[in-house]
């Protein structure tokens, strides 16, 4: 599945959830301060996650000094997918040194108001939190020859942090699609 690909300029919808490693909730306004925020979908149990997390991970890492805030939101129906339940994720992020939170989104309310179809789904917003870039990582996967480098995200986090403008031509995302509780899925997802 591909990311559905938000409008360019689209405000970044409020969130309140809470972090599966330590419990606290996270909102859209604590991270206020920072320059650009990356908010991306993801979830445990996903090729497409897995393929790519380690370097994911990294980027992250590189870049929270340089002002780029992270949070990952996991949606996923646990019931029908049990690896994707909070105490995994919180399993994953202390086993891979997460540098941010990943918090869950139990109603899928979040996911339903950012337009997410799949994991990951990367949404970078500037400093008025305007979306500036919903594309891929890179491209790279599962079972490919391309090397995991996480060049086009950096490629729009450098212009954006730097003051440049970020490319209009950006490439969907491709990940497993999100699994939605019955009755919740958008009318989109059939």
């Amino acid at each position: 599945m591909q990311s559905r690909m938000l409008p360019l300029g689209t405000k970044a919808p409020a969130f309140r959830l809470p972090d599966a490693a330590t419990g606290k909730t996270v909102a859209l306004e604590d991270f206020a301060a920072a320059p650009a925020l990356l908010v991306v979908f993801l979830c445990n149990h996903c090729p497409f996650v897995k393929h790519v997390l380690d370097g994911f991970v990294s980027f992250a890492r590189e870049y929270g000094p340089k002002g780029l805030a992270v949070v990952a939101i996991s949606p996923n129906d646990v019931e029908a997918y049990p690896e994707d339940a909070p105490a995994q994720m919180a399993h994953l992020a202390q086993s891979r040194k997460f540098s941010f939170p990943y918090v869950y989104d139990e109603s899928q309310a979040v996911a339903r108001a950012y337009d997410a179809a799949c994991t990951p789904d990367f949404f970078l917003f500037d400093r008025e939190r305007k979306l500036a870039y919903r594309g891929q990582f890179d491209a790279s996967r599962p079972g490919g020859k391309t090397p995991v480098t996480g060049a086009d995200l950096r490629a729009a986090a450098d212009a954006l942090l730097t003051g440049g403008s970020v490319p209009v031509a950006q490439t969907a995302s491709v990940g497993c699609s999100i699994k939605w509780k019955r009755g919740r899925a958008p009318a989109w997802a059939g």
